[in-house]
């Protein structure tokens, strides 16, 4: 027999864990293996990558003949390990299947029969892992199988009897909002996230992401709201979110999308109009944001652009204002000038200049309405003497600047970074050459792993990820190891200062040990478990 033939079941070392399906486990597994404690089978489980959690049944006899095989408590029965069984093939097709005998691919493991059905989260869906029954081939029968959906489904309904009275509540919303809407529907809370198969049909992976990112910013909201946003793809969507409540606590919302007409494209003569050469980034969406801020630039229509901190809006009017020739620009930040700042924005439009007044939502209403007659003369104007006037301002900022605004015709929101993260390897590429960084390139493991991020702050969070590693390394290729502490972590909740510290302790103790957790440990005070569950915790990448 060749090697080919055999098992290859590979041994995983696991630290003790607590999962939710373990938790469960822990009483239905004893319940359902006292039901066959007088037959020849083995009841055994499994976490998500086929690594065996626990076998239980069955005599000596059948555990010693499982042994044999390496089916037993560590070893991983993935179908691409051992081909074709009950354990990784249940996993490759997500379903419950029974592998009789010769129906195994390793010769081995053709004195068994396995019925194995995966086991999925209640609330996610996600599949946590499989339960499986083996036993010898010629006690094959169809009540394996059952047993195994059985084992399954009571699984599932102790980890439902186990779920947070948060996660019961936004499940239950998530359930009535499919039941009573034809439409896409989107449910978040603070560790689920649930889509229907609607939303999966109609919306490719990209519109998808992009979704889940405007769920997620709408997430926190304790009253209903409704936002137009432009997907990936063109597709312009209507979210409507409601809060779900349990008691005084929010536990999340379910958000119904309405598919609104395609956003129109630039049309041939737009698209020859030429991209301003300092903004990175090719994505639809981002190249649609430009063109919008380029087009009313040269009509000189007055804008107001509204975007969270970092996503470029002071970079993006001041390329937009290259292609316009004989023209000025003065850029004005009222943050910075306070009082001085309606002398200052007169001076220049009596000099004939153009004006961009940024973070106008930190004016108050005295200085609001003095804009307002400042502008009143200058707006009276008609193309070409009118100057172009753009505002830039934070959209979370509660700030009433309706006076103002009314002066304004048109707003464009400027995406924050999580919403075109294919645009990532551009802006590297341009800010590192900003930086005097022609000699350094990411690698495309290192490059992905950017693109992975939340990137709360933007595209000047991750400009100062980039000088953090070129004063790391000043040429060649970056790999992940070489990134700072904060881009290996891929968790998207918001850390405390001290999570932070200490995330970017573990991240550099991992480095300076070669990935070697037990060294990395003992450097930093900490005890292999809770390494281990660190690691989980911040999502580090090693």
């Amino acid at each position: 027999m060749g090697d080919d033939d055999r098992p290859a079941a590979a041994y995983v070392e696991r630290m003790a864990t607590d999962t939710v399906l373990e938790r469960a486990a822990r009483s239905v597994l004893f319940e359902l293996t006292v039901a066959i404690e007088n037959e020849p089978v083995s009841l055994i489980l499994t976490d998500v990558n086929g690594i065996v959690l626990s076998r239980t049944g069955g005599d000596s006899a059948l555990f010693t003949a499982l042994d044999r095989v390496d089916l037993a408590p560590g070893f991983r029965y993935a179908e691409t390990q051992v081909g074709t069984n009950g354990i990784g093939t249940a996993l490759e097709v997500g379903r419950p299947l029974l592998v009789d005998g010769d129906q195994h691919f390793s010769g081995p493991l053709r004195s068994f029969s396995c019925a194995g059905a995966p086991v999925t989260h209640p609330i996610t869906g996600a599949i946590l892992g499989v339960v499986d029954l083996t036993t010898a081939a010629q006690n094959s029968n169809t009540l394996l199988l059952s047993f195994a959906t059985l084992a399954a489904t009571r699984l599932r309904e102790r980890m439902l009897d186990d779920a947070t009275e948060l996660d019961r509540a936004i499940f239950s919303a998530y359930r009535s909002a499919c039941r009573r809407s034809s439409r896409p529907v989107v449910a978040v809370g603070d560790e689920v996230v649930m889509m229907n198969s609607l939303t999966r049909q109609q919306f490719d992976s990209p519109d998808q992401m992009a979704i889940l990112e405007r769920t997620r910013d709408i997430g926190g909201e304790t009253t209903p709201v409704t936002i137009l946003t432009e997907l990936p793809s063109g597709t312009v969507a209507r979210l409507s979110y409601e809060p779900t409540f349990t008691g005084s606590r929010l536990a999340g919302g379910v958000v119904r999308i309405t598919k609104q007409v395609a956003s129109l494209r630039l049309s041939t003569s737009k698209a020859n109009v030429p991209t301003p050469p300092a903004i990175a980034g090719a994505s639809p969406l981002w190249r649609h944001t430009v063109q919008a801020v380029v087009d009313a630039c040269r009509r000189q229509d007055w804008l107001v652009l509204d975007g969270e901190p970092g996503v470029g809006k002071t970079a993006l009017i001041r390329a937009a204002h290259q292609l316009v020739p004989d023209r000025g620009l003065a850029v004005l930040d009222a943050t910075a000038l306070g009082d001085d700042l309606l002398t200052e924005a007169s001076d220049e439009l009596d000099s004939g200049s153009d004006l961009a007044i940024l973070h106008a939502h930190v004016l108050n209403d005295t200085h609001l309405a003095a804009l307002a007659d400042l502008l009143q003369g200058p707006q009276a104007q008609e193309p070409p003497r009118r100057p172009w006037v753009v505002l830039t301002r934070y959209p979370q900022d509660s700030t009433d600047t309706t006076p103002l605004l009314r002066m304004f015709p048109k707003s464009i929101t400027v995406p924050p970074l999580r919403h075109h993260l294919d645009d990532i390897p551009d802006l590297v590429r341009s800010l590192l050459d900003t930086l005097g960084a022609t000699g350094l390139t990411l690698s495309p493991a290192a490059s992905n792993q950017l693109a992975r991020l939340a990137w709360r702050g933007n595209v000047t969070q991750l400009k100062k990820a980039l000088e953090d590693t070129y004063r790391r390394q000043r040429s060649g290729v970056v790999e992940i190891d070489t990134l700072p502490p904060a881009c290996r972590s891929t968790t998207r909740r918001t850390l405390t200062r001290m999570q932070a510290l200490e995330r970017d302790a573990i991240v550099d103790a991992l480095a300076l040990h070669a990935g070697d957790k037990t060294a990395a440990a003992a450097a930093i005070g900490m005890s292999r478990a809770t390494i281990y569950r660190k690691i989980r915790q911040f999502g580090i990448v090693l």
